[in-house]
């Protein structure tokens, strides 16, 4: 596994959280921030993949036919905008 260096500027508390959190697990800094950085890659790539195979062939201009056809009704009680 090839490796290369990137300067990190954490904000202070964001670095003491992370310091915190990485010596309750054992491993260093280093280490937290790159599983940390490695698992929200895997999980946006799976998203993007997932949402991708959802969509199929559906384009946007697609949905504004349905949401034409949607009946004009208020919302139900629960829903209305803040």
């Amino acid at each position: 596994m090839s490796k290369s260096t990137y300067p990190l500027k954490l904000p202070n508390s964001i670095k003491s959280a992370a310091a915190e959190l990485a010596r309750e697990e054992g491993v260093s800094l280093n280490q937290f921030i790159a599983a940390a950085v490695a698992e929200k890659v895997g999980v946006l790539r799976t998203t993007a993949e997932f949402l991708r195979e959802r969509a199929g062939k559906a384009r946007p201009k697609d949905l504004l036919r349905h949401v034409r056809a949607a009946p004009k009704v208020p919302p139900m009680v629960g829903d209305e905008p803040n």
